[in-house]
C-alpha cells in the first residue's frame, strides 16, 4: 500500500472532507498529511502500518477528555511510527519543537516577498 491510499480511507482513518474535498483547518495539517503520504510512497513504512497507528491514536484520544483534533492524532501516529523505525527519537522531536517555539513571529516571511521594501 502507498500513501495515496489515504485518500480512500474510511472509518477512523478517513480524512476530514467537505463536499468531497479534503479539509485542512491549518497549514500544518496539510503539511502533516503530505509528509506521511510521501514517506509511505517512498517505502519508509507501509500505509497499512500508518493506518494501524492512526486507529490506535484515534481510539486513545476518543476515550479521554478534551477536544478531539484529527490531525493531532495523525501527527501522533506518524511520530510513533517514526520512533519505532528509529528514524527520529522523541528527544529529536522535542528539541526541534523547542527551537520552532522560540522563533520570532514572522520569521518565515521576508518583507520583499510581500511587496514591502526597506528604503
Amino acid at each position: 500500500m502507498t500513501g495515496a491510499e489515504a485518500l480512500d480511507a474510511v472509518g477512523a482513518t478517513a480524512l476530514p472532507r467537505a463536499n468531497g474535498e479534503l479539509v485542512f483547518d491549518e497549514p500544518w495539517e496539510s503539511r502533516a498529511f503530505g509528509l506521511a503520504a510521501a514517506l509511505a510512497d517512498q517505502g519508509l513504512f507501509s500505509w497499512r502500518d500508518f493506518q494501524t497507528g492512526l486507529i490506535a491514536e484515534v481510539a486513545a484520544d476518543e476515550s479521554g477528555p478534551g477536544e478531539y483534533r484529527y490531525y493531532d492524532r495523525w501527527v501522533g501516529a506518524l511520530e510513533s511510527l517514526l520512533f519505532q523505525r528509529g528514524v527520529v527519537s522523541p528527544e529529536d522531536v522535542d528539541d526541534r519543537a523547542d527551537v520552532l517555539c522560540h522563533r520570532p513571529a514572522g520569521h518565515d516571511h521576508r518583507d520583499d516577498e510581500h511587496g514591502v521594501h526597506d528604503h
